[in-house]
């Protein structure tokens, strides 16, 4: 547990330094431009989650080969599996601009963005889908670096990438008043400082992921290694956005008030949340390192060991939305926003979603778990479920007209795929300890 804590801290630290540079977005759009510039930008969620969910899906699931040569010990194929990584990234960002910048209008139109904010929503979208090399190569270099059990270079990086944007948000948007193109580029930009850090750290001094002139070149044998793992991971995130943009369109039909509302409140659910995906992030790289050492029973154990501490830390997320989202609700609105009606909005989002916290810390533990090891089908049919889970609610609020039902989404996928990743992974362990002949304790 010791040893998870320590690799698990730095990651959650990073994730709550990109919660709070997000918010520091969103208070700045929603008091110095306003709150149809808030929702406009909260409508965007669900697509930059698309954006850069794939992407991410893709990189991390490339590293997932360095962190099994690295646990077996083989430097050489770590080096190579980096540069290998870094050529099909550059396929990735191509392609994931290309088609991002082209599809981008057609989604917000799909998701029913009220008129009112539909323009600035398609601003601030388009420029942030120019920052998707940023993205992508700072989420390589920092999944390369926790894949050799270093997860505190990429926290550092990203709070200098947070203090940078923050000091852009205010010079772009009360500065130059920029409004939410300015939110925007000053994201891009703050990406580009983590990333440009965390590729010259590696160079400087890390020699076991600084790939050597001979091996830049994409080698068949790892390249479908890569891909065997990146593309099931970035289909999962594909298919889990798909059913988020199915639920924000649910809730768009309530106008832009409750578009804000929501926006304020899934922005205190997803900081508190964010120890979960530090915990998916962490049983990724130690799953690949022991997985590749064949260790199955200490992989096991650190498996147990992780599910405490997602419930120990779900109960005590659950109780910090309740008492904090009345202070927190207001802080993204101008002072003549009516808190009452906010939180008539903003209440049963997170009230509703913080009773399935503990099995959305179960989806990233046993998914990453499973990814770690080598097995990517199963944990995206996850997002399936998550989609399936997602589609039903929206259709039925839709029908019925009913806000609870809409933001009911998240919290309804969370269990079913809770349950489901439960099961896929006790299948795989016990698949993967007949292989190796060992016995374990499920």
């Amino acid at each position: 547990m010791s040893v998870i804590l320590r690799f698990a801290l730095p990651i959650y630290i990073g994730n709550i330094f990109q919660q709070l540079y997000n918010w520091v977005d969103t208070m700045i759009v929603g008091r110095f431009v306003g709150q149809g510039a808030l929702a406009a930008v909260g409508s965007t969620g669900t697509i930059m989650f698309l954006i850069w969910g794939f992407s991410s899906g893709l990189t991390t699931g490339f590293t997932v080969l360095t962190s099994q040569s690295y646990g077996a010990g083989d430097l050489k194929r770590v080096r190579h599996s980096v540069a290998n990584g870094i050529l099909l990234s550059v396929i990735v960002i191509i392609l994931t601009t290309v088609l991002s910048l082209s599809s981008a209008g057609w989604l917000l139109r799909i998701m029913n963005t009220p008129a009112d904010i539909l323009e600035d929503a398609y601003v601030y979208i388009t420029t942030i889908c120019w920052g998707i090399v940023a993205s992508v190569l700072y989420n390589l270099f920092s999944a390369c670096l926790r894949s050799v059990g270093n997860s505190r270079v990429p926290l550092y990086f990203l709070v200098l990438s947070a203090g940078t944007n923050i000091a852009l948000d205010l010079f772009f948007i009360i500065g130059c008043h920029m409004g939410v193109f300015g939110a925007a580029l000053a994201t891009d930009l703050s990406q580009a400082v983590s990333a440009v850090g965390c590729a010259i750290y590696i160079v400087k001094c890390v020699p076991a992921l600084r790939p050597a002139r001979t091996d830049w070149h994409l080698e068949h044998a790892d390249t479908m290694h890569q891909l065997r793992m990146g593309i099931p991971m970035s289909m999962q995130f594909a298919i889990t956005a798909s059913g988020t943009m199915v639920m924000q369109a649910s809730i768009n039909l309530f106008g832009s008030v409750a578009v804000a509302s929501f926006t304020a409140a899934s922005k205190l659910v997803n900081l508190l949340t964010q120890g979960m995906p530090a915990f998916g992030q962490t049983m990724a790289s130690y799953c690949g390192q022991n997985y590749g050492k064949g260790d199955i029973p200490r992989l096991m154990s650190g498996v147990r060991q992780i599910n405490v501490i997602n419930a120990v830390y779900s109960v005590i997320s659950l109780v910090l939305t309740w008492a904090l989202l009345p202070v927190t609700a207001g802080i993204f609105f101008s002072g003549d926003a009516a808190l009452g009606e906010i939180l008539s909005w903003a209440r049963p989002y997170a009230y509703v979603s913080m009773t399935c916290y503990i099995p959305l810390g179960m989806i990233f533990i046993y998914r990453n778990a499973m990814q770690g090891c080598g097995y990517g089908m199963l944990p995206m049919l996850g997002g399936v479920v998550e989609l399936i889970a997602r589609f039903v609610v929206a259709i039925i609020s839709i029908r019925m007209g009913s806000y609870l039902l809409a933001v009911s989404g998240d919290a309804v996928a969370w269990l079913a795929a809770g349950i489901y990743t439960f099961f896929a992974y006790h299948y795989i362990i016990r698949r993967i300890s007949r292989k190796a002949g060992q016995e374990v304790r499920a």
